[in-house]
């Protein structure tokens, strides 16, 4: 079994940063291809960023392209999203997700496990 917990989440004005940690537990992190999928009130859950278990090719969402940056830290087991100018548009619970292996795809039912979430907001 494996174990996600998401933390980072907070109140930001529009143009700010923050950085989402997802903390890996249960199984080799190493073995782990990650991501991280949102959801705002009303709308259906959308991708935002992966990264291979190799850590090669990290893939995004055209939404965040440009401003956000996934990257894995393999001596605390974690995997981070930083966000940078941020939009009241990023308004959402981010959750963090897991798959044994494979390519860093963003396709929701790829991913076998996932943390409770955690509130990102932006304001205007």
């Amino acid at each position: 079994q494996v174990q996600l917990v998401e933390s980072g989440g907070g109140l930001v004005q529009a143009g700010g940063s923050l950085r989402l940690s997802c903390a890996a537990s249960g199984r080799a992190f190493s073995t782990f291809t990650m991501a991280w999928f949102r959801q705002a009130p009303g709308r259906e859950r959308e991708s935002v960023a992966a990264i291979s278990w190799s850590g090669d090719n990290p893939n995004y969402a055209n939404s965040v392209k440009g401003r956000f940056t996934i990257f894995r830290d393999s001596a605390r087991n974690t995997v981070n999203l930083q966000m940078n100018s941020l939009k009241p548009e990023d308004t959402a619970v981010y959750y963090c997700a897991a798959r044994f292996l494979g390519n860093g795809v963003l396709v929701a039912d790829n991913y076998n496990y996932w943390g409770q979430g955690t509130q990102v907001t932006v304001s205007s």
